[in-house]
């Protein structure tokens, strides 16, 4: 993990850490390409090229930013999405990985 990822992660209750944890894996079994993992804009990105997907962790839970989010709304309707297209996992949610690697594969893929 980027360390500046790492040291901005460790500020979070550890079921945020264990979630983003558990999400960043589901990035990268999602995709075969090579991600850049940076801070943009203060946020964990993981980044091809220009596609990316953002991980903006809370105290209770988790935005996911990426583009295909709303590809998915009907398979994600026990969520909440927010105004701008984030998912929004809470800590007491089961993670969908299944749609979410989808959704990480269809953002980040080519």
């Amino acid at each position: 993990m980027n360390e500046q990822i790492k040291a901005y992660i460790e500020k979070y209750p550890d079921e945020i850490i264990a979630m983003f944890t558990n999400l960043r894996k589901l990035i990268y079994d999602s995709i075969s390409a090579d991600l850049e993992e940076t801070m943009w804009a203060k946020l964990p990105s993981f980044n091809n090229g220009e596609k990316f997907v953002r991980l903006i962790p809370f105290k209770d839970h988790i935005n996911i930013e990426a583009t295909a989010i709303i590809n998915y709304k009907d398979e994600l309707s026990g969520y909440k999405i927010t105004p701008k297209g984030m998912l929004q996992i809470y800590l007491k949610d089961e993670i969908p990985c299944d749609v979410l690697k989808e959704i990480f594969k269809e953002t980040l893929g080519k």
